[in-house]
C-alpha cells in the first residue's frame, strides 16, 4: 500500500489540466456495450476505476482496448456471449452494477453481482431493481447476486418514479430501456451532467430519449443502437476540487485548463460566498483566492444543489475561514469520516448526526492521517499541504480510482508530495 508524504505551506502557482470525468465515463462505457459495432470514447482518464470496469466488460467477452496515454477506449460488443458481472470485480466498485441495465438492453439477461464500493454508508440498488421490475423485468436474488430476464424483444414499458432521485438507478433504467419494444418513464430522474451526457451519447447511437436535463424521461425503445465516437466531459467534482484547494492560500496563483464551468451548478454560487471568486476564459478558469475566507455553512442536495462529492473538500477550506461553518450531508449522512484525521491535525471540528461542525483559524501541524474513501483522501490531502510541516497520508489507493495523477499536477504547480510504499 502506498502513502504520501507531503511537507506542508506552499503556495501554488502555475496551471491544472483537468482530466475526463470518471463519474460521466463509466455510464458511457456500460451504454457502449448496447451498440451494434464499435464505440470510441475520447477523454478517458487513467485511474483505477476505469481500468476495473475494463475488466468487467471484458468478462463477458466484449473487446476491449484502451490507450491511456491517448486516453481513447474502443469497446466492441459484437461478440459478447457471456452476460455476467462476477463479484471479484463488481465489489471494488459500485459503479460496475450498471451491468445489469447495459446486459439487459443488450442481450435480455444478466446475472450481476450486488455491489461493493467505498467503506461508508448504505447505497441500497432497491431503486434500480424496482425501476426494472416495473418496466417489466423479472428479477431475482439469488446468493449475492441479481439475476434478471426481460422477455422477448426487450422491456415490455411502465412507468416508475425515483425516491429519491438517484444517478445509479436512473443510468441503469436508460441502458436497460432504450432498447425495448414499449415506452419506459422515469419520473424523479436525476439531472446532473452525467446523466445528460449519457443521454446526448445514447441519441447519437440511435436512442429515442425525450426529457433530457429534466426531471422526466420518456424513452421509447428501439431495436438497434450504432457504433459512435464520442468525447467526455471534463470532471466537474476534480475542478471543484481544485478550485478549493487553489482558494486556501491567498499567495496561490493557479489557472484549470479543460474545465465545464456550466456543470458545476450552484458549487459556484457558493465557492463565490467565502470570498474566493474566478474568472472565465474560454474552458480556462482562473481562481482568485481571498486575503481571509469567510465561513460559509453549506447542505447538500441533488444536482443542481451543493454537490456530496465536494462536501470533505469545503470542511477544509472552512478550516481556513475565520468564523463557525457547518456542513449537512443529506445524501449521505455517513460521509464524515475525515473529520476525526482533521481533527489530529489540530483543526476544531467535531460531528453530531449528518452535520460536521468546523471552527476555522486554528493552525494545522503535521501528522500521520489515515483516509476510508475517495474524497476523504484528497481532502486529507488538502489538509497537510496547508499544515505546518510533514504530514503522512496513508492509503492513498483510494486517490487512484478518482483522481487522475494528483501528485504529479500538484507537484507541477509547487506543492511537495512523494508517494513511497508503506
Amino acid at each position: 500500500m502506498d502513502k504520501f508524504i507531503i511537507e506542508g505551506g506552499y503556495p501554488l502557482k502555475g496551471e491544472i489540466a483537468i482530466s475526463g470525468s470518471k463519474n460521466a465515463a463509466l455510464p458511457l462505457m456500460a451504454a457502449a456495450l448496447l451498440a451494434d459495432g464499435e464505440t470510441s470514447i475520447e477523454n478517458i482518464p487513467g485511474l483505477n476505476d476505469i481500468l476495473t470496469f475494463n475488466n468487467v466488460m471484458r468478462v463477458t467477452g466484449a473487446r476491449i482496448d484502451y490507450d491511456q496515454k491517448a486516453q481513447t477506449l474502443n469497446i466492441n460488443p459484437d461478440n459478447l456471449y457471456y452476460p455476467e458481472a462476477p463479484y471479484e470485480l463488481v465489489r471494488k466498485m459500485r459503479a460496475s452494477f450498471y451491468m445489469l441495465g447495459a446486459l439487459l438492453g443488450k442481450v435480455g439477461k444478466a446475472k450481476v453481482s450486488l455491489p461493493g464500493g467505498c467503506a461508508w454508508g448504505p447505497r441500497p440498488v432497491d431503486l434500480h431493481i424496482e425501476g426494472l421490475k416495473a418496466f417489466g423485468a423479472d428479477i431475482k436474488l439469488d446468493k449475492g447476486y441479481v439475476v434478471a430476464s426481460v422477455p422477448e424483444g426487450g422491456l415490455p414499458g411502465g412507468t416508475y418514479t425515483l425516491n429519491p432521485s438517484s444517478v445509479g438507478a436512473t443510468v441503469n433504467l436508460l441502458l436497460a430501456s432504450v432498447r425495448g419494444k414499449g415506452t419506459c418513464i422515469i419520473k424523479n430522474a436525476a439531472k446532473e451532467p452525467d446523466v445528460v451526457q449519457l443521454c446526448d451519447f445514447l441519441q447519437q447511437m440511435g436512442a429515442d430519449i425525450e426529457g433530457k436535463g429534466t426531471s422526466k424521461l420518456v424513452v421509447k425503445g428501439v431495436s438497434k443502437l450504432n457504433g459512435v465516437t464520442f468525447r467526455n466531459a471534463s470532471d466537474r467534482i476534480e475542478t471543484g476540487t481544485y478550485m478549493l484547494l487553489a482558494a486556501m492560500h491567498p499567495e496561490s496563483d493557479i489557472t484549470l485548463k479543460n474545465t465545464n464551468p456550466e456543470d458545476l451548478g450552484e458549487f459556484a454560487v457558493w465557492f463565490k460566498k467565502t470570498g474566493a471568486t474566478y474568472e472565465i476564459d474560454g474552458r480556462d478558469m482562473k481562481i482568485i483566492s481571498p486575503e481571509k475566507i469567510k465561513p460559509v455553512s453549506v447542505i447538500t442536495e441533488i444536482y443542481p444543489g451543493f454537490p456530496t462529492d465536494l462536501q470533505a473538500q469545503w470542511a477544509i477550506l472552512m478550516a481556513m475561514a475565520e468564523g463557525e461553518a457547518h456542513i449537512t450531508d443529506t445524501i449521505y449522512p455517513d460521509r464524515f469520516s475525515y473529520i476525526p484525521e482533521l481533527a489530529r491535525l489540530g483543526a476544531d471540528v467535531s460531528v453530531k448526526n449528518n452535520s460536521a461542525v468546523i471552527t476555522g483559524g486554528q493552525q494545522l501541524t503535521g501528522t500521520s492521517i489515515m483516509s476510508t474513501d475517495l474524497r476523504a483522501s484528497v481532502s486529507l490531502v488538502m489538509a497537510a499541504m496547508y499544515a505546518e510541516g510533514t504530514s503522512e497520508v496513508l492509503r492513498v489507493y483510494h486517490l487512484d480510482r478518482g483522481y487522475e495523477g494528483l501528485e504529479h499536477k500538484l507537484n507541477k504547480v509547487g506543492a511537495r508530495i512523494k508517494r513511497v510504499e508503506e
